[in-house]
Formats: C-alpha cells, structure tokens, sequence
C-alpha cells in the first residue's frame, strides 16, 4: 500500500506519518528529506541558489521515484501537488490524504521555525497568518483531489480512525 499526505507546512504530515507507519508498519518517507539527501544541501538552499521552478522539477523527479516502490508512507512537500500535474500520478500511485488543519494552528506552529522555511523568512508575525489563508485558498483546488480529507483544530487521532479502519480493510 502507497500512502501520500498532503497539505500546508505545518499542518502535520511528518507527525502523523510516523503514526500511522507505526499503525501500519510501513516505512515513512519525507519528501523534503529525500530532496535534501539527493541533493546534500536544504531545501532553502536549493531555493536561494537555483529558483522555485528548478526546485518544483526537482522535487517531481525525486517523487517519481517513489514509482519503483511498494509499501510505504510519503510526506509530500506543502506545494508538491500543486506542480508538474503531481497531485495526479499521486491519485494513480495509492492513496492519498489532505491533512486539513486550520490556519490559526499552522502559524502557531510555523512561528518559531519561519527562518527555515524559504517562502516564510520574510514574512512578520502578523502576516504570517494571511499568506497561509492566502497559499491554502491557492492551493485547495489540488488539495481536494485527495481520496481522503482530515480535518479538525488540531487535528487529533480520533480523525484518523475512519482513514485507518479503510486502509486496513484494503490490505486484507
């Protein structure tokens, strides 16, 4: 079974990756981390030194990869779906969930770690919450591709459990 969460930065898919690998027992895979690792340097340094849409190739060709693979869960970077027509291999590839979660708890979230995050560094604390109103209202129209949605504020187990009661049924 292939697994991709999707949704904003900060919403949560690396958190509720490893929790359903362990539900699971399938391997978790981090989009940005693969990135990094093929390329050894950050993201934001991906950014700075070659462009968003040299980076936006890349990261399609590093998902691609994920094609030769059985059996795992993928984070996908907040804008993965939003590119190169990913959120539609992504739909062929397995199952995919949007992780939903509200804008006000995804600030509160991104706060202390806006230097590390290429389109969040110049952003106030005030406007913070208004560009992630604005990229989530951009980027719902991919979002909503997903077979499964997850919402709440914040989003807690309890949400997870009709998505997992699925997937099992299906891996029987």
């Amino acid at each position: 079974m292939r697994i991709f969460l999707l949704g904003m930065m900060g919403c949560g898919k690396s958190y509720w990756g490893k929790v359903l690998s362990k539900h699971f027992s399938l391997p978790f895979f981090d989009l940005d981390y693969e990135i990094e690792f093929d390329q050894n340097r950050t993201i934001g340094q991906i950014f700075e030194t070659e462009g968003e849409t040299y980076f936006r190739n890349l990261e399609t060709e590093i998902l691609k990869r994920f094609e030769k693979k059985d059996d795992f869960i993928l984070a996908l970077g907040g804008g993965t779906p939003c590119f190169n027509n990913n959120i539609e291999w992504v739909s062929k590839m397995g199952e995919s969930i949007w992780i939903n979660e509200s804008p006000e708890t995804i600030r509160e979230r991104l706060l202390p770690e806006r230097a590390h995050r290429p389109l969040l560094k110049s952003l106030t604390d005030e406007s913070l919450l208004q560009f992630l109103k604005d990229k989530i209202a951009e980027r719902t129209p991919f979002y909503t591709k997903a077979k499964f949605i997850v919402s709440g504020s914040p989003i807690t187990t309890e949400n997870f459990m009709f998505i997992e009661n699925i997937l099992d049924k299906k891996r029987k």
